[in-house]
């Protein structure tokens, strides 16, 4: 296994590369917002998954675009933690469950976690924030994969 972290440049302008596939990528990753749901909770969603998936480059990404919608940095910085800490509503609490049973999925979604969502969001809601889920896995995937180098901090 290679140590090297440099950007896999040929593969690097993914949007050059495959510009319909980066069209639909994107599409059903904003669904959820617009669709309505809080665009802040969405991103300290994006985040966590991104987090747990180890993409540097959209850790950074959404960091900037949480700092960019007001989303406090008590937030951010405690996200990692989100369990034990205490700023975070019970909405963007479930929020964070159920993308972390999205993302983990040899865990699956236990019913204790489905009922909590289900009292915070609606059916379509869910929809859409699996969707989000689902969405930023995907752009995951290919972060990691060659390794997008992280945008500048704001």
């Amino acid at each position: 296994m290679s140590t090297n972290v440099t950007a896999r440049s040929e593969f690097a302008d993914f949007r050059a590369l495959v510009p319909d596939l980066e069209t639909k990528i994107r599409a059903l990753a904003s669904a959820a917002a617009e669709a309505g749901l809080d665009k802040g909770m969405l991103e300290l969603v994006k985040i966590r998954v991104s987090q747990i998936n180890g993409c540097a480059f959209c850790v950074q990404f959404h960091i900037n675009q949480a700092e960019g919608l007001g989303v406090g940095s008590d937030k951010l910085h405690q996200l990692a933690v989100w369990r034990e800490a205490q700023v975070f509503s019970p909405r963007e609490r479930v929020a964070l469950a159920w993308s972390e049973a999205l993302t983990l999925l040899p865990h699956g979604v236990s019913d204790e976690i489905y009922a909590e969502a289900s009292v915070e969001f609606d059916a379509k809601e869910l929809a859409y924030l699996s969707s989000a889920i689902a969405g930023i896995n995907v752009w995951n995937r290919f972060g990691v994969m060659y390794r997008w180098t992280p945008p500048a901090a704001k």
